[in-house]
């Protein structure tokens, strides 16, 4: 069972990989074959990052208030592990790394890192960045069968992404200051 654990986990990792290589070349290749679209590519690239940065944020405190009732060392405790290690693996870092380089160059390119609004935007997503830190802690933790938070903690921290994400999409869409 461990064996084939091992060997799935291994192809899914392959495949991310694979995954994010031809997303990279492919954008890459955008710089090349639309230098003038180049600025609206940049910035749905970085919109899909953020959806599934997003997605994962909003998903593994979930998994975790379910994990935190489960009895250590049981098999859904095992499988709750690898679906957290999946999702904060494959998904979450590599789209919270694109999300942050195509909004730092979106920044530098569309508004000269000027206005308040885009400061107070980054702060913002200094703040997600930390709670993405938090959770990496937290999936390091379950691995380990350290975990010591209840499943309400879990509920509770389950929104702080959401609230982030909302003042996140005000400032960008509103720009009140």
């Amino acid at each position: 069972m461990a064996d084939s654990a091992a060997s799935s986990g291994a192809v899914a990792t392959r495949r991310a990989i694979i995954a994010l290589v031809v997303f990279v070349a492919l954008t890459l290749s955008l710089v090349y074959l639309a230098p003038d679209d180049l600025y609206l590519w940049i910035k749905a690239v970085h919109v899909i990052a953020v959806i599934a940065w997003m997605a994962g944020m909003l998903y593994l405190p979930r998994l975790f208030v379910y994990h935190a009732d489960a009895e250590r060392g049981s098999v859904q405790s095992e499988t709750f592990k690898v679906m957290e290690r999946r999702l904060y693996r494959a998904i979450i870092n590599p789209a919270m790394v694109i999300a942050w380089a195509a909004g730092l160059w979106l920044a530098w390119k569309g508004f000269a890192f000027q206005g308040g609004w885009l400061h107070a935007k980054i702060a913002l997503v200094v703040a997600m960045s930390g709670m993405h830190g938090y959770l990496g802690g937290a999936v390091r933790r379950f691995a380990e069968d350290r975990n010591e938070k209840p499943a309400r903690h879990w509920r509770i921290v389950n929104e702080v992404p959401t609230l982030l994400m909302i003042g996140i999409v005000i400032l960008v869409i509103v720009k009140p200051f």
